[in-house]
């Protein structure tokens, strides 16, 4: 019998015990910054994904750290938090993210949040209460 639990190889694989559904509910905090990229990607005519929210959001704490990640460093950024997404997923992800112009291929093959992406964020964040009407 298939166990999902279980790795290919034969090893067991260890369960994060903090990657829930409950814990994931349990972030308020997060459903706000994720409240931003569904605007954003709303502005970009994309529908809300999952994968698309934590990539995007994974680009954004980059960011904010001064760092640039490319589609490994993205990849690996989930898996550390505990978002068990395939490398495949993620690069197609960021794909189509960049050909709808959210996020840009920089020349060292990093990724970053578009200029106008970027812009439309900080307006989200200058009107929090503009962001709210529109849902």
């Amino acid at each position: 019998m298939y166990d999902q639990h279980r790795s290919t190889d034969g090893n067991s694989l260890q369960r994060d015990p903090s990657y829930s559904s409950g814990a994931m509910l349990a972030k308020p905090a997060e459903r706000g910054g994720n409240n931003r990229i569904r605007q954003l990607l709303k502005h970009f005519g994309l529908r809300t994904s999952l994968i698309r929210l934590k990539v995007i959001d994974a680009l954004l704490s980059a960011g904010e750290d001064d760092r640039r990640l490319g589609v490994r460093g993205v990849h690996s950024h989930l898996l550390e938090l505990g978002i068990p997404l395939s490398f495949l997923s993620v690069r197609e992800v960021l794909k189509r993210l960049c050909s709808e112009g959210v996020v840009v291929l920089n020349a060292d093959k990093s990724y970053s949040l578009h200029a106008d992406a970027a812009a439309i964020l900080e307006s989200q964040d200058a009107t929090p209460q503009a962001a709210d009407l529109g849902n």
